[in-house]
């Protein structure tokens, strides 16, 4: 380690980033998540100017004047505004700085990126970044870093398959001696199955939903498999024949239904990668089972239907939205002995 390397470390804090379609999480060194808010950022159209970013941007999704837009900057994943990105991660470096006596924190910076992503790609992250204020970027692959945040033996010859469902994509990955030996990443998700109730209120209500009340659907009603006591939840938007307001009462049946294309794709996803992975590894997996992590694993009998689609036992991680971020920081807090995990990056700063 430098000199100046010591010197930005004593008035910096590493950080550890999970990049989330949905949400942004940061872990800090020593001190565990600090920071768990939508990646979503409000800008004034009219003057370029940003006007919130996390949970105050959600406030204004869909609710907002037309000069003024609330927008993701990550669609699947992957970074879609590179200068919105880049003024979020840097509203959150800022953030975790504040307490700490910096005028200009240079954090080293740990960030789960999706499985198979282009050269482009992985060079928009890092570069977003390093211009946000980063002194050295690593990059891990979220599939990793959610085992690892999941307590996952990954650095022993034995085969670990986790699936990690979140907003944008879903990944699904065979792990062993800390790499990946066969996936999936496919861009189907939480934000499809709300866009799948979207579509299904258009199609057989002619009613025109929001994307948060799809949202708030979807998580009280939402489930893979049949459950006990039915579940009803009014939905709310306009009716696209008289353009009035509309409201209808509709069961988990039907929310089970309209979602059911985009849980198919996943559960297709897990079989796949199962069908290339080495037999020896296919042994580890029945023997340990698969674990499940991301928002995603949260929906109601999901692993119920993953363990009577594959034959395997299957596990949700413990908090399992938080596994990639947890991930990152354990990687930070033992950067030596797990740099090999590490993806290669071009430069650092």
């Amino acid at each position: 380690m430098s000199i100046l390397d010591k010197f930005w470390g004593a008035f910096s804090h590493d950080i550890g980033v999970d990049l989330g379609t949905a949400n942004t999480l940061v872990y800090v060194r020593g001190k565990g998540i600090v920071i768990n808010e939508p990646s979503v950022v409000a800008i004034n159209q009219k003057t370029k100017q940003i006007l919130a970013i996390g949970n105050e941007a959600r406030k204004m999704v869909g609710r907002t004047p037309s000069h003024i837009v609330a927008i993701r900057p990550l669609v699947s994943g992957v970074v879609s505004d590179f200068e919105v990105t880049e003024q979020m991660l840097k509203y959150f470096i800022d953030r975790v700085h504040r307490e700490k006596f910096s005028f200009f924190p240079r954090p080293r910076i740990v960030i789960g990126i999706p499985y198979g992503v282009t050269e482009v790609e992985r060079r928009a992250v890092e570069e977003a970044a390093l211009n946000a204020g980063a002194r050295r970027v690593f990059l891990i692959e979220e599939p990793v870093a959610a085992a690892i945040g999941a307590r996952l033996p990954i650095q022993e010859a034995h085969g670990n398959m986790v699936v990690d469902i979140g907003g944008g994509t879903t990944e699904v990955a065979v792990i062993s001696l800390g790499g990946i030996v066969a996936s999936r990443s496919i861009r189907v998700a939480g934000d499809e199955m709300n866009q799948d109730i979207i579509n299904f209120a258009r199609e057989k209500f002619n009613l025109m939903l929001g994307e948060r009340t799809a949202e708030e659907i979807k998580l009280a009603a939402g489930s893979a498999t049949e459950i006990k006591e039915t579940i009803n939840v009014p939905m709310r938007g306009r009716d696209l024949v008289s353009g009035l307001p509309k409201e209808i009462i509709v069961n988990d049946s039907q929310v089970r239904l309209a979602m059911s294309k985009s849980i198919q794709q996943i559960i297709d996803a897990i079989r796949a990668t199962m069908e290339e992975t080495p037999p020896e590894l296919i042994a580890d997996v029945m023997a340990k089972g698969i674990v499940l992590c991301g928002g995603g694993a949260l929906l109601r009998g999901l692993d119920q239907l993953i363990k009577s689609s594959t034959q395997t036992s299957v596990h949700i991680a413990d908090d399992p939205l938080t596994s990639v971020v947890r991930g990152t920081g354990l990687v930070l807090e033992d950067l030596e002995n797990l740099q090999g995990v590490l993806l290669q990056t071009d430069f650092d700063a």
